[in-house]
This record gives C-alpha cells, structure tokens and sequence, in this order.
C-alpha cells in the first residue's frame, strides 16, 4: 500500500467515525450512552474474545454502536482468522464491523539522518483499520464464549464502584450542594449520596468529577485550563463525559448523560476537526484506565 493510499483511507475513517458520532449528537443522542434498556446484552466494555482484552478508545464507541445496531447478544469480538483459530468460522453473508489502530512510529531513513543531524526524530501518525465480528455472527465457536453477557445487580455494582475512590488516593469531599473538580486545589467535591434519589446516580457523578481529576499535572495532564464556554472546556468535558461512561460500563454500571447541555459546544468542536473525537476517546480510555486500576479485580487491559 503506497503512502498516498495510506494516507485516504486514515483521512476517510476519520471523516466517517467523526460524521457518525455528529449526525448522533445532532439528533441529540450520545454515542457513549447506547440505549441499554432496549439492547440484547447487559452494558460491559467490548472485548477481544479470544485474547480477553478490552478495545480501547474510539473502538469502544463503534462496537458499542455495533452491538445495539446489530441486537448481538455479547460484547465479544473476533477477527476472521480469530475465529477460525478457535475452531469456528463467521457465517456466511455476515458483515464485519471496522475499527482502527492509531500509533506513531520512526522511519529507519529518518532515524538515520536526526542521529546525523544530531536532533529528534520525527514520527509518522498511521491509522490502521481491519474487521472484527461480533461472536453472535459465527458459529462453530466453544459455548462457553457464546454465553450472552447478563448485566449485574446493583448489589454488586455499587459496592465495586465505592471500592476504587478511596485507594485512588483523591481528595474526595462529600456534602457540596454541586459536584464539580477544582483543578487549582485538586479535589473533587460531590453532594451528599442523599441528594440523588437512585443511589447509583451518586456514583455515576462521583465517577465523572474523578474522569476530570485524572487530568491533573500529577496524572495525566491534560489541557483544563479553559474557562467555561471555550472549546478547551468543552474538549476536557468530553474527556470525562466517555471516562465516565468507559468506567463505568468496565463496572457493570449502565452509563448515563450527565452533562447533555454540552452538546452543542461538543459539536463545534467536532466539526472542527475531524480527529477531535478520536483524541478525546483516547484521552478517556487513558483515564478510565486509571481509575480502574484502583479497582480491587481490575480488568484486563486494552486492545
């Protein structure tokens, strides 16, 4: 593949994913909050099924979308060959669902000439895509990795969220009369379990105001220096907005909005540049991989 091809197809999924995630947001739906209620299989991360890995970044939202699209019983996911190593095959007339690798990496010529010139050398952004399936479309595949994905009792949800605010360490204050992260003083204030009427709404919140504590600094330094209505708030908003939702959903907890009078600064943003969407889900990925790393059964990593 020469280098002006690689270069359309980064550019046209780009273009595609970015279109996607806008037409949803026109209609005032979020892509990070999938009509759970109505699918086929409980709200968890989606996973590699041979590999057990979480995709990661945008790849959460376009499998998401797939699995509701598609009513697929299971979060599960296997490459062609994936599922033909494992004894099974896809069905025939089934389409894949295409997601990406985004990485950098140095040319061995560019190497050669910063160590000559004495100075950096520059990486080169590649995007590559291949096709997955979800393991409702194959069959021949062990019944164990067919089993639909159930989603948990609150009972058990609640106390797997409570469990990884403490050993993060944050500054945590509960009774403020609004949640919200105080960059400047590095704490996160949330109101009294109380105030919510369904206590898992608390720990959506909680969760939330700590997706933005992870940009501290300290952390993992994220740009929160923008004022309320410019484009840098609204892009660290979006951040913690899918950290929320990836943290979440890694809990068993069914995401919900928290902040949809955001939209349309969300969209501004969005069509402005067509790789903001992929930037912000990278970025939460990264956050929600913080936070569960408090986690007392943390999951496993992302793909």
């Amino acid at each position: 593949m020469t280098n002006s091809k690689t270069g359309d197809d980064r550019k046209s999924l780009y273009a595609q994913v970015t279109g996607q995630v806008i037409e949803e947001l026109e209609a005032g739906r979020l892509p990070w909050v999938q009509p759970w209620d109505s699918a086929a299989c409980g709200c968890a991360m989606p996973r590699n099924a041979q590999s057990g890995r979480r995709y990661s970044g945008i790849n959460v939202l376009i499998l998401w979308a797939a699995v509701v699209a598609g009513g697929y019983g299971s979060q599960r996911w296997l490459t062609f060959q994936q599922a033909r190593a494992l004894g099974g095959s896809v069905r025939k007339g089934e389409r894949g669902t295409t997601v990406c690798y985004a990485d950098r990496f140095t040319p061995k010529d560019e190497q050669n000439r910063a160590r000559n010139e004495d100075r950096e050398a520059r990486q080169i952004a590649f995007l590559k895509r291949f096709t997955v399936f979800n393991v409702g479309q194959c069959e021949g595949l062990p019944e164990a990795m067919l089993a639909p994905d159930l989603p948990l009792p609150e009972y058990e949800t609640i106390p797997a969220a409570h469990a990884l605010i403490r050993p993060s360490g944050a500054d945590f204050r509960v009774g403020a009369m609004e949640a919200y992260y105080a960059p400047a003083e590095d704490y996160v204030a949330v109101p009294p379990q109380g105030a919510f009427p369904e206590p898992i709404n608390w720990y959506r919140t909680a969760l939330h105001e700590l997706g933005h504590w992870t940009g501290h600094p300290t952390r993992l330094n994220r740009d929160q220096s923008g004022g309320f209505g410019t484009a840098a708030y609204a892009r660290e908003e979006l951040v913690a907005e899918m950290a929320s939702a990836f943290t979440c959903a890694a809990l068993s907890i069914r995401p919900t909005v928290r902040h949809s009078d955001y939209i349309g600064a969300w969209l501004a943003v969005l069509r402005s540049d067509e790789r903001a969407i992929f930037r912000a889900a990278s970025a939460a990925a990264k956050a929600a991989d913080y936070l569960l790393a408090f986690a007392p059964q943390a999951e496993g990593g992302p793909d």
